[in-house]
């Protein structure tokens, strides 16, 4: 059970920020990252508070710099004094440490079972919206690509994250993913299917 303070603090103050995202990290993500994350706490029985901290603020700062964005969204929980009184000083720095380790692309091991959790969270498990994702991502911050130059840059980006040798990396048991890279790896292998099932995807 969620403390009903956090939450209202949260959905009142931290929520309307993420309209500053593309609409790829925007809130809809957000309570998707939610949903996971409390269901793989209930499974291995972890703090809810916590794990929702953690994904309510784990993209906060995305539309002030993505490449940096783990980074600056743990620093943006760790300065917000409200949450101190949801949590001790212990707990805020194992949130912080996971914010800044829940990155896909990180090399690194995330450091706590919490962080495992998040980066595990935070993967796709739906084709149609990782692709109408990947679209938004694409033409916010390459606003003169051509359809065809979009579709192969979101090809290349799907084939680099989520490919045979991808460097998305899942550390709980997650069935949702793992149907997920079966079916994303079928587009992978024809890029003429992919290219109609991104075309059809996003009303192109």
């Amino acid at each position: 059970m969620i403390d009903k303070n956090l939450k209202k603090y949260i959905e009142n103050n931290i929520f309307p920020i993420y309209k500053e995202n593309e609409s790829g990290h925007g809130v809809d993500h957000i309570n998707y990252v939610i949903r996971r994350s409390l269901s793989f706490a209930k499974e291995l029985k972890l703090d809810f508070n916590i794990s929702y901290a953690i994904a309510c603020y784990h993209d906060i700062c995305h539309h002030i710099d993505r490449q940096k964005h783990e980074m600056l969204s743990a620093e943006f929980f760790y300065n917000d004094d409200n949450m101190k009184n949801f949590f001790s000083g212990k707990e805020r720095i194992i949130i912080k440490e996971a914010i800044e380790d829940h990155r896909a692309s990180n090399n690194n091991i995330p450091r706590s079972v919490y962080g495992k959790v998040i980066s595990t969270a935070d993967r796709e498990t739906d084709v149609n919206l990782f692709l109408k994702r990947c679209y938004s991502y694409t033409i916010n911050y390459n606003k003169t690509l051509s359809i065809d130059d979009i579709i192969q840059e979101c090809y290349n980006h799907t084939k680099d994250k989520y490919g045979f040798f991808g460097y998305a990396k899942s550390y709980i048991k997650d069935i949702e993913y793992d149907i997920f890279l079966q079916e994303i790896n079928i587009l992978l292998k024809n890029k003429d299917l992919f290219k109609k099932r991104f075309i059809k995807v996003n009303k192109l």
